[in-house]
């Protein structure tokens, strides 16, 4: 199963490294191996600057990518990601053939941007709820909350949140006790607090 996660300058460390942790573990962990192949996806190939100056390189851009199944998008400073056209597009046309669909603190506003989560209920970072209720009007903001599963559609709330959802997806995916053994190899107290 692809895990895409998409990537993008600004971007919040946790947001990517936290679903790619936890994605990769539950990979090892899992019989057979390999359940999940898990990578970077970005504009373009080139080295992205997160969050703190983190330099990271993508594996893949958004032209060359192997198909996805499920695609997560980070969150950090949105702002330039939501005004580029293509990469909107680009999210929106990947939604459309992936199983599972998610965004982790303000990734949320791509996803928004894209029309996928018009009438649903959603979360994003604490900061920026007012933010995306205002931009967005046609959504239900929840507010303290982990993460909010729609079905197809998954939103967490900010950076360490991203690890409580998409443990919450290993979940859904394979198993319970596959994301419960992927949490305790992690040493990480899954915080299973969410709203469906």
């Amino acid at each position: 199963m692809n895990i895409g996660i998409y990537i993008y300058d600004n971007a919040e460390v946790l947001d990517f490294s936290g679903p790619f942790e936890v994605f990769s573990t539950a990979s090892r962990l899992s019989c057979p191996e390999n359940l999940f192949n898990v990578f970077l996806i970005a504009e373009n190939r080139e080295p992205v600057h997160a969050r703190g100056n983190f330099l990271i390189t993508p594996h893949y851009s958004i032209s060359d990518h192997p198909a996805i199944d499920v695609l997560i998008v980070s969150g950090g400073v949105h702002t330039g990601e939501i005004k580029k056209p293509h990469i909107i597009e680009w999210v929106a046309s990947t939604a459309e053939s992936a199983t599972s669909v998610a965004s982790v603190c303000t990734g949320a506003f791509l996803l928004a941007e894209a029309g996928l989560l018009s009438g649903r209920t959603v979360t994003t970072h604490w900061e920026d709820i007012e933010d995306l209720r205002a931009s967005y009007p046609a959504l239900t903001v929840l507010t303290a909350q982990r993460w909010v599963d729609q079905g197809k559609l998954v939103t967490s709330g900010g950076i360490s949140a991203g690890i409580d959802m998409s443990l919450h997806l290993v979940s859904k995916l394979a198993s319970m006790e596959l994301a419960q053994k992927t949490a305790r190899q992690m040493e990480y107290d899954w915080n299973d607090n969410n709203a469906d």
